[in-house]
């Protein structure tokens, strides 16, 4: 198996704190990857490390055999990273600026514009390349952005939300642009993000990472199978207690509970031999239910069981959102 990433026992710290802490991992060749995780828990300092902007406090890590730390100028030159930060200037033209990017990557003269061209047609914005970048919307933006990186064709490409912020119509074109490249060049994509849609519809694999440690890796389908049954999601007026959550594990028909806020999601084998019995526990111990729902497992049951909280986006999304709109307007 083709390697382009293999990471191992892999730790970096700041004073005191683990920002990684004996990460093992690897990714295939011609992947799509995806990385989850809540804030803080180390996304960003494994996708800056294995992009060679930090080094790892100790551990290995290497993009296609090259050593990260020690092959960094080797590595870069088969790598792109689209970092969340705007990374074009919106005073001049998307041509301008994938020339700017072309000259810093060291492309002859002779082939720039070829190249621009080519990079122009793969995400869409032939059409808008004498526009003023500030004139563009997010979507373009972002997909301007991508083109940038594209321009030295990588043979990995790592995305760090790629998506954040924009409309479902401007995500949906960035990922067709994304596979399409994908499919053509045999590049790897390695992202993260805070979708769960992106991750179950476009990740061969996904990776799910906590407190700086690795907690489950597999495909969508074997994540949400490693849960089991069906979900039944009760909607509760009032606090529950431990004993209660117990009460209920111990229903012969119960694989796993978990308690989120005014939300429990009871794992069952089947969902109706086992929903009176719950319910019947609850109302003996004064829970009020004033919403029940029963569903297939998702990924966002299999995010709240290992990392134990929910992936939420909304801050996350304005926060940057705000920034890419006041650098927009300068």
């Amino acid at each position: 198996m083709d390697l382009a990433v293999d990471v191992k026992q892999l730790v970096k710290t700041y004073g005191k704190v683990k920002a990684l802490d004996g990460v093992d991992l690897q990714v295939e060749a011609g992947k799509v990857f995806a990385l989850l995780g809540p804030n803080g828990a180390g996304k960003t300092t494994l996708m800056r490390i294995l992009t060679t902007q930090f080094k790892p406090t100790s551990g290995e890590a290497f993009v296609f055999g090259q050593d990260v730390a020690k092959k960094s100028s080797q590595v870069r030159k088969m790598i792109g990273y689209i970092p969340q930060e705007m990374s074009v200037w919106t005073d001049v033209s998307g041509y301008e600026n994938l020339l700017i990017y072309a000259k810093i990557y060291g492309i002859p003269s002779g082939q720039r514009d070829a190249t621009i061209k080519d990079v122009l047609k793969i995400m869409g914005l032939t059409e808008f390349e004498n526009n003023l970048v500030k004139n563009y919307s997010g979507g373009m933006i972002r997909r301007l952005e991508i083109a940038c990186t594209m321009l030295i064709k990588p043979k990995l490409l790592f995305l760090d939300e790629p998506t954040i912020g924009l409309d479902p119509s401007a995500r949906k074109t960035v990922w067709e642009r994304l596979t399409s490249f994908k499919d053509e060049y045999g590049a790897t994509i390695f992202f993260n993000t805070h979708y769960m849609d992106e991750a179950d519809q476009h990740s061969d694999q996904i990776a799910i990472i906590n407190a700086g440690k690795i907690v489950k890796l597999g495909t969508a389908k074997e994540l949400k199978q490693s849960i089991g049954g069906e979900v039944i999601l009760f909607s509760i007026d009032n606090s529950i207690s431990e004993d209660v959550l117990d009460k209920v594990r111990k229903l012969k028909s119960v694989s796993d509970i978990i308690a989120n806020h005014s939300e429990i999601r009871v794992v069952v084998k089947n969902s109706e031999t086992t929903l009176p019995k719950v319910i019947d526990v609850l109302r003996s111990c004064g829970i009020n239910v004033s919403k029940i729902s029963i569903t297939k497992p998702t990924l966002d049951d299999v995010f709240l069981k290992y990392a134990g909280t929910r992936l939420e986006a909304e801050g996350r999304i304005g926060d940057i959102t705000q920034v890419r709109r006041m650098i927009k307007r300068g």
